[in-house]
């Protein structure tokens, strides 16, 4: 069977970059974006045409940042898929290598991101698990200074981006993979976690703040029903462009009616 024509539509850097501008990015500005390449349709040029189009769309004076999370450096004991044995437990704390902000590429969070990660001039956050990577002049200013036992608190990036007055922009992507959501969860009362990964000098332990996406949907369906919320399509993206305080403000109070009960809260991959 021949293999069928895709369904479209076509996408390219220049619609892409056009159908940012018509949702409402504006040049100069600072965006955290979260993508999905899949939900734009046919892209001519895959995802560089996509960081292509988003960096039009800021030119030259704006930033644009993506999270590259690396959860996968964590501790075997909590991998559920798949699981490994209990006896290769210790030789994979003994040997797992080590966070490197310039080589540990990213997962779960799509092919957009990580195409980031190795832009040219990019760069990187230094928490070994909810690292950000940026492009433009205030890149540094966002990144430096991620403490590594602050995963997505007040000293990440997603602080420094509210004080820098950002914009969220999900590209194609649903609210639970909203990063700026966790902010919130640091300024409420929250369980803490003890969390394994290696480390410089081996195999570590650190506490930080117990976080989770679940009801992340029915919070951001919440927060677009009572915010302003601009919605719109990029390519065939269902997209959405909102202020990041304004999310973490709602966020905040939302969670602190809605969020489960520190028992009812799933053990982190950690």
């Amino acid at each position: 069977m021949p293999t069928p024509p895709p369904a479209g539509p076509l996408v390219t850097r220049d619609t892409i970059a056009g159908g940012l501008r018509d949702l409402g990015v504006r040049p100069g500005e600072t965006l955290l974006a979260h993508s999905s390449l899949s939900s734009l349709g046919w892209v001519c040029g895959g995802p560089v045409a996509v960081v292509q189009g988003l960096l039009d769309a800021l030119g030259p004076e704006g930033t644009l940042v993506v999270p590259t999370q690396s959860g996968d450096l964590s501790d075997p004991a909590h991998w559920s898929r798949p699981p490994v044995p209990e006896e290769w437990w210790d030789t994979i704390r003994a040997t797992m290598p080590a966070y490197d902000p310039r080589i540990t590429p990213t997962l779960g969070v799509g092919v957009i991101p990580e195409t980031v990660r190795t832009w040219p001039g990019a760069l990187r956050s230094a928490h070994p698990h909810t690292s950000f990577a940026a492009i433009g002049p205030r890149a540094t200013e966002i990144v430096d200074g991620h403490a590594t036992d602050c995963r997505l608190g007040e000293r990440s990036p997603l602080a420094r981006l509210e004080a820098l007055g950002a914009r969220v922009l999900m590209l194609g992507a649903g609210y639970d993979s909203c990063t700026c959501f966790h902010l919130a969860e640091y300024r409420i009362p929250a369980p803490l976690v003890q969390v394994g990964r290696p480390g410089p000098h081996g195999w570590e332990v650190v506490t930080d703040v117990s976080i989770t996406s679940e009801r992340f949907d029915e919070l951001g369906h919440d927060f677009e029903r009572d915010r302003p919320v601009v919605r719109g399509s990029v390519g065939a993206a269902r997209s959405r462009l909102f202020p990041l305080a304004d999310a973490v403000a709602y966020a905040q109070r939302w969670l602190a009616v809605h969020r489960p009960r520190e028992d009812d809260f799933p053990h982190p991959a950690a």
